[in-house]
């Protein structure tokens, strides 16, 4: 079902809304599963003094304006973090919907943006992938593509095991070749979940971008001071770009480079 044109921004502020409250949920997952802690128990607390957070405290965005960025209880400052991912989400969300209307495709792309938003937050702090984002969003992916509009199940199913496999014999060629591992398992279970979301061509242009990002990028800064590449932000950016313009990148390419249109 599509909402009529001038419903759109309807759509999209309502979206907006929902994926503010999104954003407070992933904010707990990207704190709390790096360590295998419960999304569900304890409640949200101050991490500075332990005070409970009351609901009124804990409205996306608004919450933290009010309180002028600190802990009602203690004073301390609240990481920006919190507001920032729940203005992302926000905005992931509001224009998914804006962009595709009210219809399935516009909740899988959705998801699959808010995914890869936990997936970058939580190897930028932890140099964790959690399972739950990663192999949670295998299961997410495949179940959503039995929805209209996006890849079907037997894409999705052949992009989870490329992507997963692809990696794989990266890492195993990297680690002969650096006598070190190359790549941790997250990398490898995210990509899994990239192709259960985006099938097999969306995989192969993922691992060329975020490779290309993360060269750009990390690359120096790890040539210099040896520090591993969190490669997971790298990824989920490199599938971001795949998911919103992946088929005009490829395009261009073929006009640009090989002459020839797809």
């Amino acid at each position: 079902m599509m909402f009529p044109v001038g419903d759109s921004w309807t759509v999209a502020v309502i979206a907006g809304l929902f994926g503010l409250m999104l954003g407070s949920f992933l904010n707990v997952c990207t704190f709390r599963w790096p360590t295998d802690g419960s999304v569900v128990h304890p409640p949200s607390r101050c991490p500075a003094c332990g005070a409970s957070i009351r609901w009124f405290d804990n409205v996306p965005l608004l919450s933290y304006v009010i309180l002028q960025g600190r802990c009602r209880s203690c004073g301390v400052f609240i990481s920006p973090q919190y507001p920032l991912v729940e203005l992302a989400t926000g905005l992931i969300w509001a224009g998914a919907f804006w962009r595709l209307g009210f219809s399935p495709e516009a909740a899988r792309g959705a998801v699959f943006l808010s995914i890869l938003l936990g997936i970058a937050i939580t190897d930028a702090r932890f140099y964790i992938i959690p399972d739950q984002f990663s192999l949670g969003g295998v299961v997410v992916g495949l179940g959503m593509s039995f929805l209209p509009g996006g890849v079907t199940f037997v894409q999705a199913f052949l992009g989870a095991l490329v992507g997963f496999g692809a990696l794989w014999v990266v890492a195993k060629v990297g680690t002969w070749l650096f006598r070190k591992e190359a790549m941790g398992g997250g990398d490898l279970k995210m990509m899994g979940m990239v192709g259960a979301f985006l099938g097999v061509p969306g995989v192969l242009l993922t691992l060329f971008l975020g490779s290309l990002l993360g060269a750009a990028i990390f690359g120096p800064i790890s040539w210099k001071t040896g520090k591993l590449v969190p490669f997971g932000i790298f990824l989920a950016a490199g599938a971001a770009l795949t998911y919103g313009w992946g088929e005009r990148l490829m395009a261009w390419y073929a006009v640009e480079f090989l002459g020839r249109t797809l």
